[in-house]
C-alpha cells in the first residue's frame, strides 16, 4: 500500500474583494512540481474582514479529505487554539473514515488497485490515521466571533432534499423565523437544488446564497492524486472518490450569514441511522461516511460554538425518524412543498424545469419511499418510463439504506421485502433522541411527527421494542 501523493498541500490567507474571498491552494509534489487553483467563495452582500477567522476555517476545510495522501497540510494565517483542535479532530476522524470507506470497504472504479491497501494486516489503526500535520503561520486570538445569536431564529442547510424541505416546513408551520441557505456549487451538482431554490427565492424572503467552486477544487485535487485513474472524469458513479468532508465546508462558508442575521440554530437535514451496524472494520471505528451528519458532528460543533460564538446551537430535527418517514410527511402535510424535491446524482434540463435520471441509487431510494408511502413518483418529475422501469432497477441495484429501512419500504411497497415497523416509529436512543431538539421547538415538531408514526421504540438487547 503507498498512499503518499504529495509533499505539502498550502492554502493561502483569504483575500477579500467586494462581495468574493479567495484563497490559493498549492500542491507541492515530491518532484518538486507545483499545481495551484484558486478557491473562491462568493456572496450575495460583502460581509466584511470581520469574518476572517471563518473564512479561514471555509478554506482550510476542503483540505482535511487529504490527510492521507500529503506530509503537510499548510495554513498560511494564523490560527487560534480552539479552531486549530477542531481542525486537527475532523482531519483524525476524515481520514479513518476515507481509509475505511473509500480505500479498504468500499472502492469506486476511479482508485488504482495497486495502491490501495490489499491485505488484512494493512487494515490498521496507523494506517487509517493521517499522515498529514497541520501548520500554521501562528497563533492568533481565541476569541468570541458572535455573542448575540437569536435562539428564536433557525437557519436549515438547504440542498432541495426531502430533509431539508421537511424541516423548513415544519418550522414555518411553527411560525418559527426559518431561513433556508444554499451552497451553490459551480458544477452540474447545483441543479439538484436548483428547483428547491427557486421556489425559495420567489416565495420566502430569509432564502441565502453562497457560490463556490469547491467542486471545481474537489476534481483539480483528483488530478493531482497518483492514486487515481487518469481518466476518472470519465468514469461515472453516483459516490464521490475520496471526499467525506462535505457538510463542515457548507457550514463554515455559511457561518458568516448566520452571524450577519443573528441566526442561533444551524440545522442539518440528518435523518435516523440504525446504531446497531458494524461501526468498526478491522477494530477501527468509522462512521460509514456520514460523520458530518451523525450526532457526534453536531456535539462537536457545539463544543466550538461554546468557545466561538456564544449561544450557536447546530441539531437535526429529524434524526428520531426514518428517511422512509421523512419523505411521507413530506409528501402528505406538505405537497406543495414536496413537489420542489429532487435528489438525484444526474438531475438534467428537460426544458426550463429540471427532472432527476431515475437510475442512480438516490433516485431509486426515493421512489422507493414514494411507492411504499402510496404516493406516484410522477409528483417529483420522474417520468412514467422511469416509473414503470422502476421495480427492475430496484431488484438489479443495491441501496445504501439502513438495511431494516430498505426491508420494510420494500414490503409496504409490495415490492417483496420483510415487515420492520420500527421503521415507521419514534427511534429513542442517545443518537437519536428528540432530547437533543431544543425545548422551546421540541413539542411542537415532535407533535407533527407524532401523527405520521406508529409509536415510540427503544433498543432493548440488540432489538427495537415498541414502548
Amino acid at each position: 500500500m503507498d498512499l503518499f501523493c504529495l509533499k505539502s498541500i498550502t492554502v493561502s490567507e483569504p483575500v477579500l474583494d467586494g462581495n468574493s474571498v479567495t484563497s490559493e491552494i498549492i500542491l507541492e509534489h515530491p518532484d518538486g512540481r507545483r499545481e495551484s487553483f484558486a478557491l473562491v467563495i462568493r456572496y450575495d452582500a460583502a460581509t466584511g474582514e470581520k469574518h476572517l477567522p471563518l473564512y479561514r476555517m471555509a478554506m482550510a476545510m476542503p483540505l482535511l479529505n487529504y490527510g492521507l495522501f500529503t506530509d503537510e497540510i499548510k495554513l498560511d494565517f494564523s490560527v487560534p487554539d480552539t479552531d486549530m483542535k477542531l481542525l486537527s479532530d475532523l482531519l483524525d476522524v476524515f481520514s479513518r473514515d476515507i481509509f475505511i470507506n473509500k480505500l479498504a470497504r468500499r472502492r469506486t472504479g476511479h482508485l488504482i488497485e495497486e495502491f490501495l491497501p490489499r491485505e488484512e494486516d494493512e487494515i490498521t489503526p496507523e494506517n487509517a490515521a493521517p499522515r498529514a500535520k497541520i501548520l500554521c503561520a501562528g497563533t492568533a486570538e481565541d476569541s468570541f466571533l458572535g455573542k448575540k445569536m437569536d435562539a428564536e431564529k433557525c437557519g436549515i442547510l438547504s440542498s432541495g432534499g426531502k430533509e431539508a424541505l421537511l424541516g423548513y416546513s415544519m418550522l414555518k408551520e411553527l411560525g418559527v423565523d426559518v431561513h433556508p441557505l444554499y451552497v451553490n456549487e459551480s458544477g452540474g451538482h447545483w441543479r439538484t437544488a436548483l428547483t428547491a431554490y427557486r421556489w425559495h427565492s420567489g416565495t420566502e424572503p430569509n432564502t441565502g446564497r453562497v457560490w463556490t467552486n469547491v467542486d471545481r477544487f474537489y476534481l483539480f485535487m483528483l488530478d493531482n492524486l497518483k492514486i487515481v485513474k487518469f481518466a476518472h472524469r470519465r468514469i461515472p458513479a453516483d459516490t464521490y472518490p475520496i471526499r467525506l468532508c462535505i457538510f463542515p465546508v457548507y457550514l463554515f462558508q455559511l457561518l458568516p450569514i448566520f452571524l450577519d442575521r443573528c441566526i442561533g440554530n444551524l440545522l442539518i437535514g440528518s435523518e435516523f441511522d440504525d446504531p446497531r451496524g458494524e461501526w468498526t472494520y478491522n477494530g477501527i471505528k468509522h462512521y460509514f461516511g456520514i460523520y458530518d451528519q451523525h450526532l457526534d458532528f453536531d456535539v462537536r460543533m457545539e463544543e466550538w460554538y461554546a468557545k466561538r460564538i456564544a449561544g450557536m446551537r447546530q441539531w437535526s430535527a429529524l434524526r428520531p425518524i426514518s428517511g422512509l418517514v421523512v419523505e411521507r410527511i413530506l409528501t402528505k402535510r406538505y405537497p406543495d412543498a414536496a413537489r420542489y424535491q429532487r435528489s438525484c446524482h444526474s438531475c438534467h434540463f428537460e426544458g426550463d424545469e429540471i427532472a432527476p435520471c431515475g437510475k442512480c441509487t438516490k433516485c431509486l431510494g426515493v421512489m422507493l419511499f414514494l411507492k411504499a408511502n402510496g404516493q406516484n413518483p410522477e409528483i417529483m418529475g420522474y417520468g412514467k418510463t422511469d416509473v414503470e422501469a422502476f421495480p427492475g432497477r430496484l431488484a438489479a441495484t443495491k441501496l445504501r439504506l439502513d438495511p431494516d429501512e430498505l426491508e420494510h419500504s420494500k414490503f409496504l411497497a409490495g415490492l417483496g421485502g420483510e415487515s420492520k415497523p420500527h421503521a415507521e416509529g419514534i427511534h429513542l436512543h442517545p443518537f437519536s433522541d428528540p432530547k437533543w431538539i431544543p425545548e422551546h421547538l421540541r413539542s411542537g415538531i415532535m407533535g407533527i411527527i407524532g401523527k405520521y408514526t406508529n409509536g415510540r421504540w427503544m433498543l432493548v438487547n440488540g432489538e427495537w421494542e415498541k414502548i
